[in-house]
């Protein structure tokens, strides 16, 4: 199925008030970032153990299961 033509400039970001009304500058280009994200997962290959052990969804579910789920227009008790 094709999408519509000039769809995603809808959902486009334009930044450039934070260059100029708050003078901020990204520390690192998309390509620096990334690879240091990726350097990073390999130089941590026991916390990504842990992730997709299934251990931190074991612990989500002992210390969230009880929680009544938070459902949008609704106020907390």
């Amino acid at each position: 199925m094709q999408d519509r033509p000039g769809h995603d400039r809808r959902y486009a970001i334009d930044a450039s008030k934070l260059t100029s009304e708050l003078s901020w500058r990204a520390q690192e280009s998309f390509e620096t970032g990334l690879r240091k994200t990726v350097e990073w997962y390999l130089a941590n290959p026991a916390w990504i153990e842990s992730v997709t052990s299934g251990a931190y969804q074991h612990w989500m579910e002992q210390n969230y299961a009880a929680r009544e789920p938070v459902v949008p227009g609704r106020t907390a008790r």
